[in-house]
């Protein structure tokens, strides 16, 4: 079995960061009116954002490439990250621009609606990020939310000989496949892996993405797991995660994103670094909150060891 080495790995994570403010409903709405929530919380979110505090919280070490506004929203992000373990030094603060902001609602299921806004002031110009930093980390994970800095990173990584992970979330077919041709491995996300690649299950996609794209090909598809492409013998790997009753699948896929490339970082193979990504997200679907419901390093590893039904087929 793999064991985890003691070092801190250090993963450079670029993309979105946003402040969220996260209701929890009986039942999503489905016309106008006024509708109370159960509970509410307010705090940093965004893909990347959400990724590097998992990354954080699950024992490795993380630094966020961002764009906020220079309001009051932009501090609240960058002091919540703070305060959650994200080296946020690098978070760029856009003058006279507002800082991105989003509003989800959550019913008691864990399904979801999602209201995010970016101004587009924030600017595009990557230029300006420290990508000597990025050579010198372990890991790389970006998302699609802000291209041009994803492009540049996943670059510097690749140079470096660091895997260069993308989150390859649901978007523009032309920039996913654009970072998906510069990354070293790629997850998506199943609603985004069926849109690409225009099948009808996460295991097509791999197989029709496997002649269009190359490295490491994985998509992450809820309670069904995690299904990955073994490029040597071309089968269709999946592991399933630990069950778990679901409150909340907000930010499931930023923390599988973020341990998965934590575990990569740390030289766990294939297998293992999906089934600790898979663990941890099931863990985080149990508490409402979004990316606050992310479990401590331990409590996976715990996941791990109890579950030992998780099975590895191929399909």
């Amino acid at each position: 079995m793999f064991e985890f080495p003691g070092r801190q790995a250090h993963v450079a994570c670029s993309g979105a960061a946003s402040f969220d403010s996260i209701f929890q409903m009986e039942k999503l709405p489905t016309g106008p009116g006024k509708v109370l929530p159960l509970h509410a919380v307010e705090v940093a979110h965004g893909m990347a954002a959400s990724a590097a505090a998992a990354v954080a919280r699950l024992g490795g070490r993380a630094t966020l490439f961002s764009r906020v506004g220079d309001d009051g929203v932009g501090e609240r992000i960058i002091g919540d990250l703070s305060a959650a373990g994200v080296d946020c030094r690098f978070v760029r603060r856009a003058a006279g621009v507002h800082s991105p902001i989003c509003t989800v609602l959550i019913d008691k299921t864990g399904e979801r609606l999602v209201v995010p806004y970016y101004d587009p002031a924030l600017g595009k110009d990557p230029s300006w990020l420290p990508l000597d930093l990025v050579a010198r980390a372990d890991a790389a994970l970006v998302d699609i939310r802000w291209p041009e800095g994803a492009a540049a990173v996943l670059k510097a990584a690749r140079a470096a000989g660091k895997p260069a992970v993308l989150d390859a979330d649901t978007g523009p077919q032309a920039v996913i496949g654009e970072l998906a041709d510069l990354a070293s491995h790629v997850v998506f996300s199943e609603p985004a892996a069926l849109a690409f690649s225009g099948a009808a299950t996460p295991q097509e996609a791999l197989k029709t993405l496997a002649g269009r794209l190359g490295g490491f090909l994985a998509v992450t598809a809820g309670h069904e797991g995690c299904y990955w492409l073994e490029r040597e013998s071309g089968q269709v790997r999946q592991l399933r995660p630990p069950a778990v009753e679901v409150v909340d699948t907000l930010a499931a896929g930023d923390v599988f994103h973020g341990a998965f490339t934590l575990a990569i970082a740390e030289g766990a193979p294939i297998p293992r670094a999906i089934a600790f990504a898979n663990a941890a997200a099931a863990l985080k679907c149990r508490v409402f909150g979004g990316r606050l419901g992310t479990p401590g390093r331990e409590k996976v590893e715990e996941a791990l060891q109890v579950v030992v039904q998780i099975s590895e087929e191929t399909v």
